[in-house]
């Protein structure tokens, strides 16, 4: 049964009511006042510097037909990306979840694409299973490794958990075996460190607990090694990630008010991402103009997730061969709007505390993405080739099910979403 069209035209009256009584010019003047008086630098209640620009801040905009065609720095490119089945419960206790990580190259190289990394991650508190200690093995002719790991202890949060480990497990390590083997450009699907873990500190205090130790400070130390590897070899390390959602800046601004007792501001926004669009996105007459992709400069987080590996954070206490200043998260912003989406662009400060490799990224990525219309293409192909489609994920499940003789525990909603009722 469909919604009845009144019930619709109900919700869209609530909507208009909604809209009636939100001043959106409150909100253009309210991110303007933002850019210019809280972000050079912005400070938390401890006095704490969280963002601060490494240039002089700026809002750009360039034609996206002159950027698509301009020239780029990096002639060639790599892209790491991990597509995962899905967390899965069996009827027999085990939490599981399969990723697989591949490269996608530019202009492309079939060796290099039939490469990967695939993990199986578990969760299963029997003493008598001895799994996750034997290490990668090589197979399809030395071109793929696997490996099996075992996540013992969690009462909570235990599908996520298997999730984050086995995708940043199989990504970071895939990342790591090709760094020493290319001189360009290598993107990363994603930040650039492994957010999804750095904020099991603020989830969860057992959780967080456990990013000190075993497995999951393993994967992490991974991405810093791979920092390391990119930084030895002067080879640009990015993170290029299609769904920001940090809160950095709403959050401190949100804490910031309401202790001077501002009762009255409010920062609007849910997150970064929707701050810096009303920063971005341009209009004429109540229309918004498509044919300019906008930009911010380049700007040093340090908080959050990204507060681990700031100069004064913790690193997990995983040592470091460089000062602890050059693993500091840089980022930009670029708003495309022919699709209305921001995109958020990372690296190590290592590399772009000089200012002309600051540049050189910012034309690259902004000739790629107006080009592309979307990620730069190296991440496309990663995309695709990493990628485990619907009807694979559950093929996959379902041999899963054969070998080990123990069904996937359904809900539900399993049901609704294959009857297509969602």
């Amino acid at each position: 049964m469909t919604l009845d069209p009144v019930h619709a035209q109900g919700i869209v009256r609530l909507a208009r009511q909604v809209g009636r009584d939100v001043d959106d010019g409150e909100g253009q003047a309210f991110a303007e006042t933002v850019w210019e008086r809280f972000l050079d630098p912005l400070v938390d209640g401890s006095g704490r510097v969280v963002v601060e620009p490494l240039d002089e801040r700026i809002r750009g905009r360039a034609d996206c037909e002159d950027l698509a065609l301009t020239e780029r720095p990096f002639e060639t490119s790599h892209g790491v990306d991990s597509g995962t089945i899905n967390p899965t419960t069996f009827k027999n206790g085990v939490v599981l979840d399969a990723a697989h990580a591949a490269v996608g190259s530019v202009p492309s190289d079939l060796g290099v694409h039939r490469a990967r990394s695939v993990v199986l991650a578990l969760h299963f508190d029997d003493l008598s299973m001895r799994y996750g200690g034997e290490g990668w093995r090589n197979y399809d002719e030395g071109f793929a490794r696997e490996r099996i790991v075992n996540v013992r202890g969690v009462d909570r949060y235990t599908e996520p958990v298997v999730h984050a480990l086995a995708l940043y497990l199989a990504e970071g390590y895939h990342a790591r075996r090709f760094v020493d083997r290319i001189d360009d450009l290598l993107y990363l699907d994603g930040p650039l460190y492994p957010k999804g873990l750095l904020t099991w500190r603020e989830l969860d205090t057992d959780l967080g607990n456990r990013l000190e130790v075993g497995l999951p400070r393993d994967v992490v130390e991974n991405y810093v090694r791979l920092v390391e590897s990119a930084l030895d070899r002067g080879v640009p390390l990015v993170g290029f990630v299609k769904n920001p959602a940090s809160r950095t800046i709403t959050r401190t601004l949100r804490e910031k008010f309401k202790r001077e007792g501002e009762t009255s501001v409010e920062t609007r926004w849910s997150d970064d991402a929707g701050l810096f669009v009303r920063l971005l996105e341009r209009r004429a007459e109540g229309e918004r103009l498509r044919g300019e992709l906008t930009f911010t400069n380049w700007f040093r987080s340090r908080s959050g997730a990204d507060r681990t590996f700031a100069s004064d954070g913790d690193a997990l206490g995983i040592p470091r061969a460089y000062d602890p200043e050059s693993y500091e998260v840089t980022f930009f912003v670029i708003y495309d709007p022919r699709d209305d989406v921001l995109y958020k662009v990372e690296a190590p400060y290592g590399l772009t505390h000089e200012e002309e490799t600051r540049e050189a990224l910012t034309r690259q990525v902004l000739s790629e993405v107006a080009a592309q219309r979307g990620p730069p293409e190296a991440i496309a192909k990663a995309d695709e080739l990493a990628r485990i489609g619907s009807e694979e994920k559950r093929a996959i499940t379902r041999m899963i099910e054969r070998e080990t003789g123990s069904e996937a525990r359904r809900s539900y909603d399993d049901l609704r979403w294959v009857a297509g009722e969602y």
